[in-house]
C-alpha cells in the first residue's frame, strides 16, 4: 500500500527550494481567511496540486471544508490518496483555461479561493477570464488570494540582484542532494504507483527533463490588483511580500 505522505513530504521540500518562505507565505493566506471569512470556511483550492493549500487549510480550521480542482493526474493521484479518508476534502479533474471549467466543482460558491505557484502557468487572456469566473464564484463578502512570482519591473537592479541570490542558493542546496523540478518528476515517473499517472501528465504538460513547460506569464502586482477590480472584486492589494514572491488578496 502506498505512504502518500512520502510523495507529500518529497513535493514539498522540492517547492521549498525554490521557495525557502513558503510555509510563511500559507500562514498568511490563512490568517488573511480568517481574518476576513472566519474559521469556518468553505474553500476552493485552485490548481491544487498535491493539496498543500488544502492540508494547512483543514488542519487550521477544523470545521472548514476544501475543493481541489486542477488538471494534473500524476499530482491530484497524490491528493487524493493523502486525504483518502477526509471528508472534509474533495477533488476536482477540470481545466482552468476551458470555459465551463467550474461546471465541475460540488458548489455554486466559495468563502475563500486559494492558489500558490500555479497560475503563472496562464496567459494573459486565460488569466482574465478565469478572475472573471472567480468573481462569480467567490461570494460577496469572501476573498480571494493568488501568491506567485510577481515582477517588479520597476527596479530591475533590486530583479537582478535577488535572482543571482537565489539561484545561487538553490545551487548551494543542490549540491547537497535536493532535488529540483525535473529531478521530482524523473522519480515520480521511475515509481509504480505514479507512473501511469504520471506518463499522462507528461502528455498534457510536457516531460520537465527536456525542458518542456507551459507557456505562461508573470505580471506584476499592480496588474493583478487593477484586472481584480476590473473582474468584480471590490477591493485588491497585497498581503505578503518576500525577496522574490508576492501574495494578492482581493475582496468580494
Amino acid at each position: 500500500m502506498t505512504d502518500w505522505s512520502i510523495w507529500q513530504k518529497s513535493w514539498d521540500r522540492q517547492q521549498e527550494w525554490y521557495l525557502p518562505d513558503r510555509e510563511e507565505r500559507f500562514r498568511v493566506m490563512l490568517d488573511a481567511v480568517e481574518a476576513l471569512v472566519g474559521d469556518r470556511p468553505r474553500v476552493l483550492d485552485l490548481a491544487c496540486g498535491t493539496g498543500s493549500i488544502t492540508a494547512r487549510a483543514l488542519r487550521r480550521f477544523p470545521g472548514a471544508v476544501s475543493v481541489g480542482v486542477d488538471l494534473d493526474p500524476a499530482l491530484l493521484a497524490i491528493a487524493e490518496g493523502t486525504f483518502a479518508d477526509e471528508p472534509r476534502a474533495t477533488f476536482v479533474t477540470a481545466d482552468l483555461t476551458d470555459p465551463d471549467w467550474a461546471r465541475a466543482l460540488p458548489h455554486d460558491s466559495y468563502d475563500a479561493v486559494l492558489t500558490a505557484t500555479a497560475l503563472h502557468w496562464l496567459t494573459e487572456e486565460p488569466l482574465r477570464a478565469l478572475y472573471g469566473r472567480l468573481a462569480t464564484l467567490v461570494r460577496p463578502g469572501g476573498v480571494f488570494l493568488n501568491a506567485d512570482h510577481m515582477p517588479h519591473r520597476e527596479a530591475p537592479a533590486i530583479e537582478a540582484a535577488v535572482a543571482a541570490y537565489e539561484s545561487a542558493r538553490r545551487e548551494r542546496e543542490k549540491a547537497d542532494g535536493r532535488d529540483d523540478w525535473a529531478d521530482w518528476w524523473a522519480r515520480a515517473a521511475a515509481a509504480p504507483e505514479l507512473a501511469e499517472a504520471t506518463a499522462a501528465r507528461f502528455r498534457i504538460y510536457g516531460d520537465p527533463a527536456r525542458g518542456d513547460h507551459a507557456d505562461g506569464r508573470m505580471f506584476p502586482l499592480e496588474w493583478h490588483v487593477r484586472v481584480l477590480r476590473e473582474a468584480g472584486f471590490r477591493e485588491a492589494r497585497a498581503a505578503w511580500a518576500s525577496l522574490s514572491d508576492m501574495t494578492v488578496l482581493a475582496l468580494r
